[in-house]
């Protein structure tokens, strides 16, 4: 069954969502363990741009994959 382009975008978005808080979470956790030590605001600025980043790697991979398994099929 095919998913359609606005599924695939509210795919990207929860999956994307979850990933920015346990991004912003392991951050804190993991960040002083390298010697670096980064305030809240700082480690939900930078979850916020791999959260750009991540969503539009997520949504492009299932339209490729979407595009794939289309032509695979005919």
């Amino acid at each position: 069954m095919k998913q359609s382009r606005f599924m695939s975008l509210i795919e990207a978005i929860a999956n994307v969502t979850v990933g920015y808080g346990v991004a912003v979470v392991t951050q804190i956790l993991i960040f002083p363990a390298f010697g670096l030590h980064t305030t809240l605001v700082q480690n939900l600025k930078m979850g916020g741009i791999f959260t750009i980043v991540s969503l539009a790697r997520s949504f492009a991979l299932r339209r490729l994959f979407e595009v794939l398994q289309i032509r695979g099929a005919e």
